[in-house]
């Protein structure tokens, strides 16, 4: 099992108030997994991510990830475990003077000693590594760029090629696709799915793009108001329930009482 949730509830990251991101999260997740979450802006798939990360401490409920519970350990197990996941954040925090081949490897920082990391500043200590990571994404040519003359796309597959580089076996990925064209979007997400797939690592990667998730990923999660509100595989996700997820506040709120059932059904079981 990679993650068991149980009535899990978590407060907004750095809020000065007690408002929760997540409500009452009751969530499986099998190893080798391929889930996209979906929902509008603000239901709580980055604080989901962060959370899944064991960068976000729960306020009530259980977590557990690849059978260890993280905030009932030391401090120092809960970092060992935190080198077996690589979180991509939404905007890859790559320093905008530094070389692509050191943004890279920077996906193996977790596994390297402070000396390895500062010596493989100055000579890259795995160059073709980086490079074979950066092809998968047609940036090969770029290894030795600065960060700072690569476009926003190019940033955003830079820190994709950098997860390749990690050994983990969860890849936590948040909004990857947003400074992409559609052809680049759909190359991008193979990319994502083959590497997990390879490694038999679980691949969870929160989504705007409705379509690419809906054609892409085996399961679905929809999230609004830091709530699960549906929970399915991909054939089971109708127009009407995308429609519901992302209905405008405005707008009466759908009983989702009709479909509950079915999808209840339909979650995988370990």
């Amino acid at each position: 099992m990679t993650y068991h949730l149980t009535k899990l509830s978590v407060h907004h990251a750095g809020a000065a108030s007690n408002t929760l991101a997540l409500r009452e999260l009751d969530l499986d997740i099998v190893q080798g997994e391929q889930i996209a979450l979906i929902g509008p802006s603000g239901a709580g798939k980055t604080s989901l991510l962060h959370t899944l990360a064991c960068a976000l401490q729960p306020a009530s409920g259980t977590l557990a990830v690849l059978g260890v519970q993280p905030w009932q350990v030391a401090s120092a197990e809960r970092h060992a475990l935190r080198r077996r996941l690589f979180l991509a954040p939404q905007t890859p925090p790559l320093p905008p003077r530094q070389r692509v081949v050191n943004a890279v490897l920077a996906g193996r920082l977790p596994q390297w000693s402070l000396w390895t990391a500062m010596r493989s500043l100055f000579v890259p200590l795995d160059p073709r590594a980086a490079w074979q990571a950066l092809g998968k994404f047609n940036l090969q040519d770029k290894l030795y760029a600065r960060v700072d003359r690569l476009s926003g796309g190019e940033r955003q597959r830079c820190g994709m090629a950098r997860a390749l580089v990690s050994n983990a076996e969860i890849f936590l990925v948040d909004e990857p696709l947003s400074a992409l064209d559609p052809t680049l979007a759909q190359q991008t997400i193979e990319v994502l799915k083959a590497e997990a797939q390879e490694r038999n690592a679980t691949l969870i990667c929160s989504l705007h793009q409705v379509e690419i998730a809906r054609s892409s990923f085996a399961r679905i999660i929809g999230l609004r108001d830091g709530r699960i509100v549906f929970d399915a595989p991909r054939h089971d996700v109708s127009d009407a329930m995308i429609a519901a997820l992302y209905r405008n506040q405005a707008d009466p709120a759908p009983v989702f009482d009709a479909v509950e059932p079915d999808l209840q059904a339909a979650r995988p079981r370990c």
